[in-house]
């Protein structure tokens, strides 16, 4: 499956204010939760929904609701936590699962530290959340991990996506579908996605 880039008006004016490196922390911070949001929006188009009968104020009626224990959200720590937030504001019963992984400088290949996710991650969707996908070390490690565990269906969203750190995934995962706010240029010689953001992490949390 193709990565899918969001074009929008509205991201293309986000993104833009990510990348100005004079953009502040509080401000980096609520504009990747609100590109998660959208993200999400796209990313559950074919999600599953049951008809209930509800009474409005008028009169009774039947009703779609998206069915949430059908999914789980995952970010890759650390930087996937800035984009959980605007996750759990639109689907505020979200079960939200964790991976720890980093990032060796030397070798570039991620590291785990950490993992976390619901009992029956088996028996959901699964949708992963990091806001670059660079060289594809964590994205291909984090769905191996979760693909282990008995996972059928993966998604995975992230801000910005290099063209190598997508060919690499869909090339270990073709049925993983990506989707992205911005496909950018290409990875530098020291992996980092080029005009990117900089360092997300470092960015939502303020460390630099």
């Amino acid at each position: 499956m193709k990565a899918i880039e969001i074009k929008h008006p509205l991201i293309e004016h986000k993104v833009g204010i990510m990348r100005d490196k004079k953009t502040g922390t509080k401000e980096f911070r609520e504009l990747a939760s609100e590109i998660a949001m959208f993200l999400c929006y796209e990313a559950m188009r074919d999600a599953q929904t049951e008809e209930q009968e509800i009474e409005t104020p008028i009169t009774r009626t039947k009703v779609k609701k998206v069915n949430e224990d059908k999914y789980a959200f995952i970010p890759i720590l650390r930087a996937g936590m800035g984009m959980s937030e605007g996750i759990i504001r639109i689907i505020p019963n979200a079960k939200i699962g964790v991976i720890g992984l980093y990032r060796n400088e030397e070798t570039l290949e991620p590291v785990r530290y950490y993992y976390k996710v619901p009992k029956d991650i088996q028996e959901r969707e699964a949708i992963l959340l990091d806001p670059m996908l660079a060289t594809g070390g964590s994205a291909i490690d984090a769905i191996k991990m979760i693909k282990q565990d008995g996972v059928k269906k993966i998604k995975f969203l992230c801000l910005i996506a290099a063209p190598e750190g997508i060919k690499k995934v869909e090339e270990m995962y073709p049925d993983v579908q990506i989707y992205c706010a911005k496909i950018d240029n290409h990875l530098n010689d020291i992996g980092y996605i080029v005009p990117g953001l900089g360092d997300a992490g470092d960015r939502i949390f303020g460390i630099k």
